[in-house]
């Protein structure tokens, strides 16, 4: 089983991310990745234990107070570097991590290579954020509501949480037959698929429910 944790608000991200993939691992795993904002972008991740990412990045200055973390067991895609999560948008501006599985990922994919967007995995979570990412592009919408129009394309279940760099922020976050909680900490919030991953950071945890759609910021967390 895949695992996600998300954190965002006044505390570095990195640390809560990796103790919270810690407790993810009982789940079982064969890649595992982070992904955090500060200035830009960045995204760590390996066909690796958790323990092994946390070492070869231990000479690396991370910064960012708002960031996500996924363990993988592979499904669409073999277990590789190019299939670890989390997944960057065809013009790297959207990042996402993702549990489930995308039933109509194929036909998805086709249609979006006809309109431009470039897949750099094999991989149907980065199908379904290029969804989403032209969702937006086509309708100017704001990303929560394109989020929910994309979705209304997919077959499948999920548990997905998204970044976006124009939008730091807020995390973006949505499942459906795949669990996600949400809880409040003392200097932010934190987002999983498993409440214990969650550790002593947050409390007052809730579940989404099907087709809620999270915007979760330093402050609050409104639901759509």
């Amino acid at each position: 089983m895949c695992g996600i944790i998300g954190y965002i608000g006044h505390e570095d991200a990195y640390p809560i991310i990796v103790k919270g993939l810690y407790h993810l691992e009982y789940r079982g795993y064969d890649s595992v990745g982070v992904a955090l904002y500060d200035t830009k972008l960045m995204i760590y991740k390996g066909v690796a234990k958790v323990s092994d990412l946390e070492n070869s990045l231990k000479h690396i200055e991370i910064k960012g107070k708002v960031g996500m973390g996924h363990t993988r067991w592979a499904t669409h895609g073999k277990a590789s570097y190019r299939n670890a999560h989390p997944h960057s948008s065809t013009n790297n501006r959207l990042a996402i991590v993702h549990n489930g599985i995308i039933e109509n990922c194929r036909s998805l994919k086709e249609a979006l290579i006809i309109k431009g967007c470039v897949f750099k995995s094999d991989t149907d979570t980065e199908v379904l954020l290029n969804l989403i990412e032209y969702t937006q592009k086509e309708t100017g919408l704001d990303l929560h509501k394109a989020v929910g129009v994309a979705l209304k394309k997919v077959i499948g279940l999920y548990a997905i949480v998204i970044m976006d760099t124009n939008k730091p922020d807020r995390l973006i976050a949505t499942c459906s037959g795949s669990s996600l909680v949400i809880g409040k900490g003392k200097d932010g919030y934190l987002v999983s698929s498993d409440v214990r991953a969650m550790g002593v950071y947050a409390k007052n945890a809730i579940c989404l429910n099907d087709n809620d759609i999270a915007r979760i910021g330093e402050y609050d967390v409104l639901i759509d």
